[in-house]
Parts: structure tokens; sequence; C-alpha cells
């Protein structure tokens, strides 16, 4: 959802040759998938990242154009929050010394930003809710200008027919209704891209699909919004409930909500584009004035667009993504179930137990989907997300099981056979996956961080000043980079 998209009004019509244009487009990638047409060397990975901005007290900050501005920097952008950025790290060859690399360029990519930030007083914090916000801060008047944001929120308030109705269950159970999507920009993630064969394609989504509910119960970063303290991982159903189109009565009858996490293991990258098609109606119906059959027939690679526009609306937690980079078509697996932060060092340490993990599951000779239902993985995604480092998980061999036990027993061996694999540099796999390790061993993340701190500080303050000063500590302890499994109490 990074394109840009002019400020229309969208009609009957517009929608019916959309929609006959994302069929075209869909034609054209079986066709490139029969013909090989993909560019599969050198194996890379991407990694983007949102930051929320905060004031001198570490309040929200509506300051992302002028940081923006400040920043003057590419790589960077707007988000759906004016209290929002991103990231975009640079695609690299997954092997060597990739992740010492990638930690040091978003240091100093973060530190470059975070000076500029700072002269207009504002601070960049990596986090997956940001625990100060407020829901007077999610207004319409807290969205980016974008047009693409405004028409996006236009789009899918319409198709619900009626106020988004936010219900989180958790020691401080929220019920609200708000009548834009704005609480999405409260949810900030980290996402890592992994491009692979067509061939190989289905099995690595499966293989993510399968350890998503892990990796969230091992990184949540988000127990607190709208000052109550809610899920480890609150931005899992709170990016669920924000970005859902159908009404009640849709909901009821079993319509497929947009942020989905999937129905079945799959063969192809086919499997899931095709069942964009089929389920989800046009949000962004914008046609562009490529033919894509007539751009293969011509020899060059087909941009798609309608099909990946479409895409983009469709918030899977594993994406399929379609690319062309210098004239060269390319798949990706796009990983979206992580909170930000808290450290580069810890963002790191999640990426390399990703990526070697799946790499592990995606080439075992009997693969983990054969011996686990897709409701199981699926089962785990809520496990993890509702209770963080104490969730209980499915695993074959296993059964359900202590998170940390699985981690330890079965899944850090496995990433790190991943990653020799992958011909990653044993030090730096030994020092990432020792970060994982060590936060199974004394049960610290982002979030069991957050919530003890916050429920010391009540002993003696407001929850809001509590909130406010935990983030303050926060942000000085994400600053020195030491893994949020040694950091200290406040």
């Amino acid at each position: 959802m990074g394109r840009d998209v002019p400020s229309i009004r969208v009609t009957h019509q517009d929608r019916r040759a959309y929609r006959e244009k994302v069929r075209r487009c869909l034609d054209v990638l079986a066709r490139m998938l029969l013909e090989s047409r993909f560019d599969t060397e050198p194996l890379q990975v991407g990694v983007e990242m949102e930051v929320n901005l905060v004031d001198g007290a570490g309040m929200p900050a509506m300051t992302s154009t002028a940081v923006l501005a400040a920043i003057a920097d590419p790589s960077w952008a707007s988000e759906l929050g004016l209290f929002n950025l991103e990231i975009n790290v640079p695609p690299r060859p997954l092997s060597g010394e990739v992740f010492g690399a990638l930690e040091d360029d978003v240091r100093s990519t973060l530190a470059h930003a975070s000076s500029r930030a700072l002269a207009i007083g504002t601070r960049l914090v990596m986090i997956g809710i940001l625990p100060t916000l407020r829901q007077d801060d999610v207004t319409g008047d807290a969205m980016s200008a974008n047009p693409r944001y405004r028409l996006l929120n236009e789009q899918m308030i319409a198709a619900r027919g009626e106020d988004i109705r936010i219900c989180i269950d958790g020691p401080e159970p929220l019920l609200t209704h708000v009548d834009t999507i704005m609480p999405e920009a409260a949810c900030t993630s980290v996402q890592f891209h992994l491009q692979v064969s067509p061939e190989a394609f289905g099995s690595y989504w499966n293989a993510a699909q399968a350890v998503a509910g892990i990796q969230v119960a091992l990184a949540a970063n988000s127990p607190f919004l709208f000052g109550r303290e809610l899920w480890p991982e609150t931005r899992i159903p709170l990016f669920e409930q924000v970005t859902d189109t159908r009404p009640e009565e849709l909901q009821q009858q079993g319509v497929r909500p947009r942020v989905w996490f999937g129905e079945r293991w799959i063969g192809s990258v086919f499997d899931l584009f095709e069942e964009n098609l089929r389920y989800f109606p046009a949000l962004l119906p914008l046609r562009e004035d490529e033919d894509p059959a007539a751009a293969l027939d011509s020899g060059e690679a087909p941009r798609l667009a309608e099909l990946t526009l479409h895409n983009g609306t469709v918030y899977r937690w594993n994406r399929p993504v379609y690319a062309v980079e210098d004239g060269r078509p390319h798949l990706r697996v796009e990983n979206r179930v992580l909170p930000a932060g808290p450290t580069v060092a810890d963002v790191a340490a999640n990426a390399a137990f990703y990526y070697g993990l799946v790499r592990s599951l995606a080439e075992a000779e009997r693969p983990v989907w054969t011996r686990m239902s897709f409701k199981a993985a699926a089962d785990n995604l809520v496990a993890g997300s509702r209770h963080g480092i104490g969730a209980q998980v499915y695993w074959p061999g296993d059964g359900t099981a202590p998170v940390t036990e699985v981690a330890l027993r079965r899944l850090l061996p496995l990433a790190w056979e991943g990653l020799a694999r992958w011909g990653v540099k044993t030090d730096d796999a030994d020092r990432l996956l020792g970060i994982i390790e060590q936060r199974c061993l004394t049960g610290r993340t982002g979030a069991t961080w957050q919530t003890q701190t916050v429920h010391r500080l009540e002993r003696k303050l407001s929850r809001a000043e509590s909130l406010r000063r935990m983030t303050e500590g926060y942000i000085e302890r994400m600053a020195s980079n030491e893994p949020v499994h040694a950091w200290s109490a406040l």
C-alpha cells in the first residue's frame, strides 16, 4: 500500500472495469508462471519498519510531514497517521554478514533521522503500539494528507456501512466505536521480505504461516491501547478489527475478512492471487494504461498494476508480493506479523530467527504443513497474540506445549541450521539466535517489560503518568540497543 493514488470519485463502472482488468492480470500471471518468466537469483531479503513520533514528553507528535522534510531521505515515507513514518531498508543477498550489515544500516539510518527529527522537537520510537496514544489522537484530523489514505478510508467505511467496532478482551477490556480507520495507525510493525522462486513459493509461504504464532509470542511488544492493558500483542486484533469492511451480518455469514490469516495450505502463489479476486471486492479500483498481455508478448515484464494494488488491500499476515526490478519480475513472501522494536538488535534477532526457520521448514523432507492442520497454525497466532511469551502452542511431535519449550527444543536448532544453509556468518547466527534464546529463558519481551514497569509505577502514580514515564524509559533503553531481555527495571 505504498503507492500514491490520485484524488478521485469511484463509480460503479470503475469497479466493473477494474475487476475485469485484475482478471486479465491474473491470466498473465498464470502464463508467466507456466513459462518460468521470473528472476530467481540472487535470493534477497528486505525490511520495512514503521516508527512512532513523540514529543519531548513522550506523547504522540503529529509532525510526520515536517520530520519527513527534515530527514530528506527517499528510504523514509509517510504512513497513515501524522504520528507515523516508515523506513524501507534496501534489499541485499541473504548470506554472509547480512544481519550484521542490516543491523548497522538500520541503526545508522535511525540515528540520522533521529537527529533531524530532534531539531524540530520530535523523537522516534520503535514499538508495536505507542503506550501514550489516546483515542482522541486517532481521529480523522490525524490522518496523513496523501489522497490514498483518504480514499481508502472512504471506501472501507462505505463498504462497512456503519461505525467500526473495536472489542478486545484482556485484563482491562476495551469496547469502543470509531468512524474512521485511523486506529489502524496505532499498529506499527516490521515486515520481512524474502525473494523466492515460483517453484518454492508455496513451501515458504506455508512455512511462514506455520511459525507466525510463535513469532508473535516471542516478540510481543504491544500490551497497551488507549490507556488499557489488553493482549501482549494487541496490534493483531486491533488491525483485524479496524480494517474489517464487513458489517455484523456478513461476519455471521462467514464472509472473509480483509485482514486474513487464510484458510488452507497452498501449492502455488497463484492460489493467493486468485483468492484475492474471488473473495474481495476492490477498495481502490484504479486502472493504468498497460495491457499486461501485450507487454508480455513484446518481451517486457508487465507491471500487473491492478493485481498488485488489489493485493495491497488484502491484509494477509503473510502476503505474496509480485514486483519488477530492473526489468525482471520476481516473487516475495512478505512476513507482516511482528511489531516494531524494542531495539534494532531485537529486530535483527527476529529476522534471523524467521529467515533461518522458514529455510529449514520449507526444505524439510517431511514438511510441517503435512503434520499440522491449518487451523492449528491459525489458533497459534491467536494464542501468541493473547498470551505472548506465556502462550501454549501446538507443534508436531510436542502437541500443545509452552511456546518457550517449543522454541528452545525444536525451533532454535532448526533456525540455526537454516541460517547455515543460507551461508550466514556463524558468529552473527549465534549472537542473534542467542537473543531469542535469552527471551525464552528470562520470559522477558517488550510486552512483559512494559506491563511490569507500569504496574510498578502505578503504586505511586496515575495510569496516564505511569504510561508516560514507562515510555520515556523505553525510549532511553531502545537507544542503547541492548536487547530487551537484558533491560533494567525502571
